[in-house]
């Protein structure tokens, strides 16, 4: 194995947030419950929080930030082809997301706002894999629900009319196996009890339009740009049934060893895949292409393995980060995994 990289197994990694959540995170992860244990557990991240210079990146064992490994070697980390659409960003932040209360309405800037107004080559379309449910009545709240002019948005973020702006908003019941891709200046809030698997671009931009009872104050919620600007950027189109399901994913009946979980045209942001090898019945070995990944087991316990002979035990509760270099892998075992990657090369131009 040596002279290659190979997967790493990686510790919880949760910089502080403003709300309630982890219990699930916890659990999944087969540790206590206290208030330590935070709502987000950033896996395999190279950004930062908002502002910040080291919350929000992943510590690898050895000691080293996984974001200055990368730069050290892009190419044996993410691939030559990746490195030439996408630099030596991962293209990719993958979280545990656990939401202890609901979550406020906020949006996200797409990549040309991102460049005019924060100097960055991403925006921060996202997308959310339900993999656990609690409460009453768990669910989420993606685009509004008819077509709504900017001067009230902002008359609504002004007044903080927090009942408006939610009752704006379509309200989604979701189950496990559920999934919703949310393109940047889609308004979205997740409800309580919503346990997610989120796959987001490379940032920490959120505009928040419900701040109050959140945020400290509203230079936080629309990051020193003004809400006016903000709203630049913000998708008032209306959602209907129609339009959600081009967006709404329900996977949970499909018994594929491999399950491409996410609505069409997210690709061109993030790649992820349910790998169950043993969902047939029998038990198969699922080949897997090198590729930078972020690995998250859901469920039972497995094997991955690698071309150079590398051998990683997978349990309920761990995650991996992948590097390109690892080459060709596979994965068996009577085992649930979700496979996280950036978009293919071919569907990023570099910028």
């Amino acid at each position: 194995m040596s002279g290659h990289l190979e997967p790493i197994r990686l510790p919880a990694n949760q910089p502080p947030q403003f709300y309630r959540g982890g219990d699930a995170i916890a659990a999944l992860r087969g540790a206590s419950s206290d208030s330590r244990y935070g709502p987000e557990d950033w896996v395999g991240s190279a950004t930062t929080m908002f502002g910040q210079e080291t919350n929000g990146l992943t510590k690898l064992p050895s000691g080293v930030w996984l974001r200055d490994a990368v730069r050290e070697n892009p190419s044996a980390w993410l691939g030559a082809k990746h490195v030439e659409a996408l630099g030596d960003s991962t293209g990719l932040l993958v979280k545990l997301l656990d939401a202890g209360q609901r979550l406020p309405v906020h949006f996200h800037p797409s990549d040309s706002f991102a460049r005019r107004h924060f100097d960055s080559h991403f925006g921060k379309t996202e997308a959310w894999i339900v993999v656990g449910t609690y409460g009453d009545d768990p669910r989420v709240y993606p685009g509004f629900r008819e077509t709504v002019d900017k001067a009230t948005v902002n008359e609504w973020a002004r007044s903080q009319d927090a009942p408006a702006m939610l009752g704006a908003l379509n309200s989604v019941a979701v189950t496990p196996g559920d999934t919703v891709y949310i393109p940047a200046g889609l308004p979205h809030a997740i409800g309580e009890g919503v346990f997610v698997v989120e796959l987001q671009q490379p940032t920490d931009f959120s505009l928040t339009l419900e701040w109050r009872d959140f945020l400290a104050n509203p230079e936080k919620a629309h990051l020193g740009i003004g809400f006016e600007t903000a709203i630049e950027t913000l998708d008032t189109s209306g959602w209907d049934e129609e339009r959600l399901g081009s967006i709404v994913k329900r996977t949970a009946a499909d018994d594929a060893s491999t399950v491409d979980l996410l609505a069409d045209g997210s690709d061109a942001f993030f790649r992820a895949d349910q790998l169950r090898p043993a969902a047939s019945g029998t038990t198969t070995t699922l080949s897997l292409d090198p590729s930078f990944a972020v690995l998250v087991v859901m469920d039972g316990s497995g094997t991955l393995r690698t071309e150079h002979g590398g051998e990683y035990a997978l349990r309920k509760g761990e995650t991996y980060v992948v590097p390109h270099d690892a080459g060709q892998a596979s994965v068996e075992g009577d085992v649930t995994v979700i496979r996280c990657r950036p978009p293919a090369p071919e569907k990023r131009e570099r910028s």
